[in-house]
């Protein structure tokens, strides 16, 4: 178990983009989809703290050694008139799971949320990972049973961006 004094969480910075992508990777070796990560540490370093910044993340600190992250980014709900955030990725490390990391890490993009004037957290679990949807039940999410979602990209994207 971590001694929990020496864990830090804070709003990632641009020297943290290897770490971060490294995370998403690991992500993506968790679910299968390794094979579709195309992105680089220079893209989330370009994306996440240039001028015009499409997400933001918190990264948690072990004595020095990046082991958990959450990536997120602004939302708006026309229903409910109201600004949100959308979760992107969570992930914590093997070595930290059972800690409370993610807890920490989905209560603090909250607190992050509520400082910036949003109402609202939006995420979406593979459809496959059962531990991800107790866990998100039990922080009091609700699966929206109303929606799918739909993704454009690749060929699809560049077909329908040509067309008229």
């Amino acid at each position: 178990m971590t001694n929990p004094h020496t864990i830090e969480i804070r709003l990632a910075q641009r020297d943290d983009a290897p770490a971060l992508h490294a995370m998403i990777c690991e992500i993506g070796k968790a679910t299968g989809c390794a094979d579709k990560i195309a992105s680089s540490p220079e893209d989330l370093a370009r994306d996440g703290f240039g001028e015009h910044r499409a997400f933001e993340a918190l990264i948690a600190i072990d004595d020095d050694t990046p082991v958990a992250m959450c990536l997120f980014f602004p939302s708006y709900s026309t229903f409910r008139g109201r600004a949100g955030l959308y979760i992107q990725d969570l992930y914590v490390a093997p070595s930290h799971r059972g800690g409370g990391f993610a807890k920490r890490l989905v209560s603090a993009v909250t607190k992050h949320a509520h400082a910036s004037g949003k109402s609202y957290i939006r995420l979406s679990v593979d459809a496959e990972n059962a531990v991800g949807q107790r866990f998100y039940e039990k922080l009091g999410m609700r699966h929206a049973d109303d929606e799918k979602i739909y993704v454009l990209d690749s060929d699809a994207f560049d077909t329908l961006m040509g067309s008229n």
